[in-house]
């Protein structure tokens, strides 16, 4: 009775701070600034320990409080003899049918729990592509293009020098070799072309890795937001793998960046369903025939961040999978703002004044992805969040709310939620954002501005590839928690979590083999070019 009452009162509490942490949460986290720094004192060793134990104390205060209740029972007990605990079993009066109907009970509830309780989706393991040497672009090569292409418009030519400089780019992402001609030749062959390069290149090394044969596929899902031929992608996947005929494909287009996350939410929904199954999921951007050839700045971004690159990733569902699995997946949380018109349209695909096809971005693209991202982690904070980083935040609203309402907001500490961080690779400005708002160290980023730097953004597939540098830098231990994060046109921003099955081994191939040494690198405010 004891355990039950303490159960009890404990989840109407954590139910509580739910209620009162998802409301306000939005109207703070974002608008308001950051915490000053006290000199002297915040980063002084006691205060530090101080947080610590009471992190320690409110994380852990069930364990505290039936520690002793369970203790005074066990003494009590023990202080009965076994003469006068013999006497109260032999007084108990046992009837037939309440224990059958008792046993019944037990088990109708047992079945009932297990049966309605989600399936385990399972990552198994994922395989980033890397493109070849010979599509490499360095910083000269690109502008030498822009030049003979735009050799009527030095003004864009400029614009696109000083955006590259800023960028956080590298010198050996890439792009498609149709690109590389001049001027640029984004047939359709050439698109399928790339297609089939990366999107094979993909499978065939996952395939390797995990012995999968395209018989045992069940469910395939393959995402590219731009490029949407007939037959589709998964048609062509399905058509070079000889797979099954009724197997269950699924062809996603024009869901912008974060549809690596969608692909990733559906593969689960449709493992609930499927039982003792695999599902494929592909994620990728073809670059050919999106590349814009006009002069438009707002049609020219994209030109300078976006870069060639797909993943392959297999999910499972079979119990048996979970011991080789690399992680489970634990949380999806959607959140889509195409309601407003400005949020709609900040990613957008038109003609240009000229007939020129191309993205536009919208200078309003990182307030709306912040708006987007405040609505999506109000959702996620008190699925992952500890009970004391809860509990900060409700005396601080309480306090504000009663006493002074100038007192700062508490912005949660999500480091205490997720050890690794993968923030979509979509641009300089993005992750600073994100690093700022969520109060994040230069380690917890490290993975996002090192793949922006060495692949560019590569659209959905980004997130895979900056899970791939945690576990090539040896990072990823068993437990561990990593938070991915992804924007799309829309306007959408989607959060998946993650947990590490077992502590993973530094991989001797993958996207980051010949080059994670020299990695993290410093990378300038501007490159002067």
């Amino acid at each position: 009775p004891f355990i039950t009452l303490s159960l009890f009162y404990s989840l109407n509490f954590h139910f509580l701070l739910l209620a009162l942490f998802i409301l306000p949460f939005t109207c703070n986290i974002f608008h308001s600034k950051m915490p000053e720094v006290v000199p002297n004192f915040s980063n002084s060793v006691k205060l530090k320990y101080v947080k610590l134990g009471y992190q320690y104390l409110v994380n852990h205060i069930l364990t505290f409080l039936l520690v002793p209740i369970i203790i005074g029972v066990t003494i009590e007990v023990l202080r009965i003899g076994p003469e006068e605990l013999l006497n109260i079993w032999n007084s108990l009066h046992f009837d037939v049918l309440q224990i059958l109907c008792s046993s019944f009970l037990i088990i109708s509830i047992a079945t009932v729990y297990f049966m309605s309780k989600p399936r385990s989706t399972y990552l198994v393991d994922y395989s980033c592509y890397k493109p070849p040497v010979t599509c490499r672009v360095p910083f000269s090569t690109f502008m030498e293009h822009s030049r003979l292409i735009l050799k009527d418009n030095p003004k864009s030519v400029e614009f696109q020098m000083r955006i590259l400089e800023r960028s956080g780019l590298g010198e050996e992402t890439c792009l498609p070799r149709p690109i590389h001609y001049i001027p640029p030749t984004p047939t359709m062959e050439a698109a399928r072309g790339e297609a089939e390069e990366v999107i094979f290149t993909a499978i065939d090394d996952l395939m390797n890795k995990t012995g999968l044969k395209p018989k045992d596929i069940d469910i395939l899902i393959v995402n590219c937001s731009l490029f949407s031929p007939t037959p589709s992608l998964s048609a062509m996947v399905v058509n070079k793998y000889k797979l099954r005929s009724n197997i269950k494909s699924y062809n996603l287009s024009g869901m912008g960046c974060s549809a690596g996350l969608i692909s990733i939410d559906l593969a689960r929904d449709l493992l609930q369903v499927h039982p003792n199954s695999y599902a494929l999921v592909i994620s990728t951007e073809i670059i050919t025939p999106n590349y814009y050839k006009g002069s438009e700045r707002a049609m020219l971004l994209p030109n300078c961040l976006f870069r060639m690159g797909g993943a392959a990733i297999l999910l499972s569902n079979k119990r048996r999978d979970q011991y080789r699995a690399k992680y489970r997946l634990i949380h999806v949380v959607r959140t889509h703002k195409g309601a407003d018109d400005k949020a709609f349209k900040c990613v957008f695909e038109q003609e240009d004044p000229q007939g020129k096809v191309g993205i536009n971005l919208s200078k309003d693209l990182m307030v709306i992805a912040g708006e987007a991202l405040k609505s999506n982690i109000t959702t996620i904070g008190p699925l992952v969040l500890p009970a004391s980083e809860q509990l900060l935040f409700l005396l601080t609203l309480i306090g504000r709310k009663i006493f002074n309402p100038k007192w700062k907001p508490y912005i949660p500490d999500f480091k205490q939620a997720f050890e690794h961080f993968c923030i979509h690779a979509g641009g300089r400005a993005v992750i600073d954002e994100l690093q700022k708002n969520l109060q994040l160290s230069g380690e917890h980023v490290e993975a996002s501005r090192m793949t922006l730097h060495r692949f560019g953004n590569t659209s959905s597939s980004s997130l895979w590839y900056e899970m791939s540098y945690i576990e090539a830098k040896g990072r990823m231990k068993r437990g561990d928690r990593v938070w991915q994060i992804a924007f799309g046109s829309g306007f959408k921003c989607n959060s998946a979590v993650w947990k590490c099955n077992r502590t993973i081994k530094t991989p001797t191939d993958g996207p980051w083999q010949d080059c994670i040494d020299k990695y993290p690198v410093h990378i300038p405010e501007i490159v002067k070019l």
